[in-house]
């Protein structure tokens, strides 16, 4: 996407400036502030470095750590690249049974929280679990499957949660690209083959690099299947010098380092793009018709699609409804799941809802004064999707402390008050976090809106006397109402599913359904963690119909400046 200030001189001139325009500036500016506070405290703790912290780590597991969340990267990254790109290839160029189906079927993993299908796999494939058991009555008490609590296990349960993003991103590339590209391909000698890697794949790579960009960071920012895998990275070891150690400048120190590999990926993927230019002639004509396969090669296509929406989806679904219908017959409900869900909705509702507001506040600050100092402040508050949840807790409760001290000091001087603790640890804390991490999420939903609006629609409702706050009551925010619910379903369900940040900063007593899948995973309490995870999973399905309603990528709005989805 290009700059703000292309996007005006695209559309025509510039939104006129009111009176009152520095008004929006100025809140902008201040919402940003604020937003990017949590981001900049992190990176503002490496100017005074705790050698002794460093030295420690170095000699007990900083490398190996590093190493871990490099090899989790690669493997993920290479995985959903394979992945998604010879799925979208294979449903876009050719025609088979089923491919109607899978076309859109192949998004439903998006809906599965990653952790989820890690414990569902565990539970199915442990020794003690029914594969495994069954096995060694056939073939005898010696047989044992290769431990899925491993690296590869991690990075396998990972690819199939999160090959969607390139999938989606790699399938609306391949059906972009003019038809007079590949056939003129064809008629100087390329093989179909030939033709897919030549010249298919090199104008489908900022998708392919965005979408593979997004997969890594969600990789990067899981904690609850590494944690529950025993893999050792970065993101569950600022967790473990947590609350195990309860030395918050060691993990405010490893949260910094996991923001500089954070960053490393952006600067990664910005890099893949260079100078090239990846844009072909509009089409002319009608667009290639798929190629019809036949006999074994038809049900190959059919074979492959099949067993990776099983695995990815069916399989994992299937035993969860297995396990919950055993629960609800045995238990029924468990104890305090009303408490669960009901803290999970209102934080997600709460959080969706001021995501939104800030949201509007930002794109529409952004449409009226796109100047030098606006654009990058915008641009820097929405980076908290591309971060994992465990710096961003890390980094809201640095001003959080800041913020309570003064407080507290201000109380004691006018009231003779000793206030404690006002704002760290309480869902005040909590919901700001919320909102640094899933900003983003909102907002380039909400610019993508803005966007679409006519610029001569500002200029009319000035000419008739509207200020920019009417303008956008009583003409923009009608037309943006779709962009708005979308953004909103988007963040609540993102909120549904966060671990990290709602286990580092919780308050006490406060538990959410995530909180729950996790505690009973800790435990191996596979069938116990089933109904939480079942209403993860529910929730996760709501994005997911959006993707087929619209016809948009979910990965699109978080790819368009800084890569970020949702979906956990």
């Amino acid at each position: 996407m290009g700059s703000p200030a292309a996007t005006v001189a695209a559309s025509g001139s510039p939104t006129p400036r009111s009176r009152r325009s520095w008004l929006w500036t100025t809140a902008a500016l201040g919402t940003a502030a604020v937003v990017a506070g949590p981001i900049l405290a992190v990176g503002w703790s490496l100017t005074a470095p705790a050698w002794d912290i460093w030295a420690h780590l170095w000699r007990t597991q900083l490398l190996q750590l590093l190493l871990n969340t490099g090899q989790l990267l690669v493997g993920v990254g290479l995985g959903v690249l394979v992945l998604g790109t010879g799925l979208a290839w294979l449903v876009v160029t050719y025609e088979f049974p089923g491919r109607r189906l899978f076309e859109w079927a192949l998004i439903l993993p998006l809906a599965l929280p990653a952790y989820v299908i890690g414990f569902v796999f565990l539970g199915l494939l442990d020794f003690t679990g029914p594969l495994q058991t069954g096995l060694r009555a056939v073939f005898g008490p010696g047989l044992r499957l290769p431990d899925l609590r491993s690296g590869w296990g991690v990075t396998l349960m990972m690819t199939l949660v999160f090959y969607p993003y390139v999938y989606t991103l790699a399938r609306t590339a391949l059906l972009e690209q003019a038809p007079e590209t590949l056939e003129s391909a064809r008629c100087l000698g390329r093989t179909r083959v030939g033709a897919f890697v030549n010249v298919t794949l090199p104008l489908a790579r900022p998708s392919l690099v965005a979408g593979m960009t997004l997969a890594c960071m969600e990789a990067l920012a899981d904690f609850g299947t590494v944690a529950t895998f025993g893999y050792r990275t970065l993101t569950e070891a600022i967790y473990r010098v947590w609350h195990g150690m309860f030395d918050r400048l060691a993990a405010t120190q490893l949260a910094a380092v996991l923001l500089g590999v954070a960053f490393l990926l952006i600067l990664v993927e910005r890099a893949s793009r260079g100078r090239a230019r990846f844009t072909q002639s509009r089409r002319h004509g009608h667009p290639s018709s798929a190629i019809l396969l036949r006999g074994f090669r038809a049900a190959a296509a059919t074979g492959v699609c099949a067993a990776v929406l099983l695995v990815a989806f069916g399989l994992p679904v299937g035993q969860l409804l297995v396990w919950v219908i055993g629960t609800l017959r045995r238990d029924g409900l468990p104890e305090g799941f009303g408490g669960l869900l009901l803290n999970s909705l209102w934080l997600a509702a709460v959080s969706a809802v001021c995501a939104g507001a800030l949201a509007v506040l930002l794109g529409y600050a952004l449409r009226l004064e796109p100047s030098r100092l606006v654009v990058p402040a915008v641009r820097f508050a929405a980076m908290g999707y591309a971060l994992p949840g465990a710096v961003i807790a890390v980094g809201v409760l640095l001003p959080l402390a800041w913020l309570d001290h003064v407080l507290a000091r201000g109380l004691e001087r006018a009231l003779g008050i000793d206030a404690g603790m006002l704002l760290t640890g309480s869902a005040l804390g909590l919901l700001f976090a919320y909102l640094v991490r899933f900003l983003a999420v909102s907002f380039y939903t909400v610019e993508a809106s803005l966007t679409r609006i006519p610029r001569n629609f500002d200029e009319a409702a000035r000419s008739l006397g509207a200020g920019a706050g009417r303008s956008l009551r009583e003409v923009h925010l009608p037309l943006m109402r779709r962009g708005l619910l979308g953004a909103g379903a988007l963040v609540f369900v993102d909120v549904m599913k966060e671990m990290p940040a709602t286990l580092l900063l919780r308050p006490f007593g406060l538990n959410t359904l995530a909180i729950a899948v996790w505690q009973r995973t800790a435990e191996s309490l596979w069938q116990e963690a089933a109904v939480p995870a079942l209403a993860i999973v529910v929730a996760g399905l709501v994005p997911v119909a959006l993707i087929l309603r619209t016809g948009v990528p979910l990965a699109d709005s978080a790819t368009r400046e800084a890569p970020t989805p949702a979906r956990r």
